[in-house]
């Protein structure tokens, strides 16, 4: 055994679970893994094992290594089992999250709201809608329990991802009235689901809800904000909500800034994309993936092949991975603006990118 195995034989162990392709020699590792007390305990190996998984579809090889986690007795620790929860519900195994949630009294397993939360958790994640105001109705009176602000945030979040938000804006009035606060996550979930729908005047009314119970918005929820205003080409509203957020002293993120940018692109207007990447660049954010694939089509269908050149330029600098063919319509553009020298300038600053190589041709 290498010196830092016997030091840190956990980390050794889930580094050859990392690193074993054959699943089901995967899965018998995770099993013999199990049994040292300090590798339950490491969270991140079950969540990228499961994950890893259920991308290959791999569903009743999860269930083996979870159903497994039953024989030791961390399993009579509620936190555990809702670990166990939480995963099957992450990869939509509702039926075997239920299944231990239920049997946790017989593994002399407590169910508080920690539990309660994990199993409408599991719920909403599988997708599980149906099943969702029945459990939150019918557990707290089983368990003995009273619901929690997470308790209905996951409630609001499930309503939100069902389309039906007057139904999230129901739990909010019930919080309410039972004194539970109403925090920030809750408003931020049902402003997305608004504002996403493009429902402005009810995100508005939740807004401003939001500020009247001394809920600050924070960048989700001004991003979001954004997004909606966006979507329906109220440019002006959308640039006086990121002045409002800089008064504040909000930074505007990357995200802010690619759906002005997004909305500009829309609306066909490459003047004002150009000025939000200004504002990128005089930002602490640089730009992304999504900003140069927005812009630099736009840059050359407008003609304005000098920026197009800037974004080029841009893509290599801050080693952003773009599609290729993206890059090759700059210089399809500036051979047929015959700018050849421009061209093969790009070319071999390209060639000289050592993050990633593309096959650029000059025509």
């Amino acid at each position: 055994m290498s010196t830092v195995s016997r030091l840190n034989p956990v980390k050794s162990l889930a580094n050859q679970i990392y690193k074993e392709r054959n699943l089901k020699h995967l899965v018998e590792k995770f099993k013999e893994s199990s049994a040292v007390d300090r590798f339950r305990t490491n969270i991140a190996v079950y969540e990228r094992t499961v994950h890893r998984l259920a991308a290959a579809k791999q569903f009743q090889l999860i269930e083996d290594i979870l159903e497994e986690q039953k024989k030791y007795r961390d399993i009579s620790k509620e936190g555990f089992a809702v670990r166990i929860i939480r995963l099957y519900g992450r990869v939509g195994m509702f039926d075997n999250a239920q299944k231990l949630f239920d049997e946790m009294p017989d593994l002399n397993c407590p169910r508080t709201v920690m539990s309660f939360n994990a199993i409408l958790a599991a719920c909403v994640n599988a997708k599980k809608f149906d099943s969702l105001m029945k459990l939150f109705r019918e557990l707290p009176i089983v368990l003995s329990v009273e619901p929690d602000s997470l308790s209905y945030n996951i409630v609001i979040k499930g309503f939100c991802k069902m389309g039906s938000l007057e139904s999230a804006v129901s739990m909010l009035d019930e919080m309410e009235k039972k004194g539970i606060l109403t925090d920030l996550s809750a408003f931020n979930t049902i402003l997305y689901g608004f504002y996403g729908k493009g429902r402005l005047d009810d995100g508005q009314d939740i807004w401003k809800r939001m500020e009247k119970n001394g809920v600050i918005p924070n960048i989700t929820s001004y991003s979001t904000k954004l997004l909606g205003l966006v979507s329906f080409k109220k440019l002006d509203e959308a640039a006086e909500t990121v002045n409002e957020m800089r008064r504040k002293e909000i930074k505007p993120d990357i995200f802010c800034f690619n759906y002005l940018i997004k909305g500009y692109f829309d609306d066909g207007d490459l003047e004002g994309a150009k000025f939000w990447y200004g504002e990128i660049e005089k930002s602490e954010f640089g730009p992304n993936t999504t900003t140069f694939s927005l812009l630099i089509p736009f840059a050359c269908d407008k003609g304005d092949l000098e920026f197009a050149m800037r974004l080029f330029e841009g893509v290599l600098v801050t080693s952003c991975r773009i599609d290729n063919a993206i890059l090759q319509n700059v210089l399809d553009n500036l051979i047929k603006e015959s700018k050849d020298d421009e061209a093969k300038k790009l070319v071999e600053l390209a060639k000289s990118n050592k993050s990633r190589q593309y096959t650029l041709k000059l025509h």
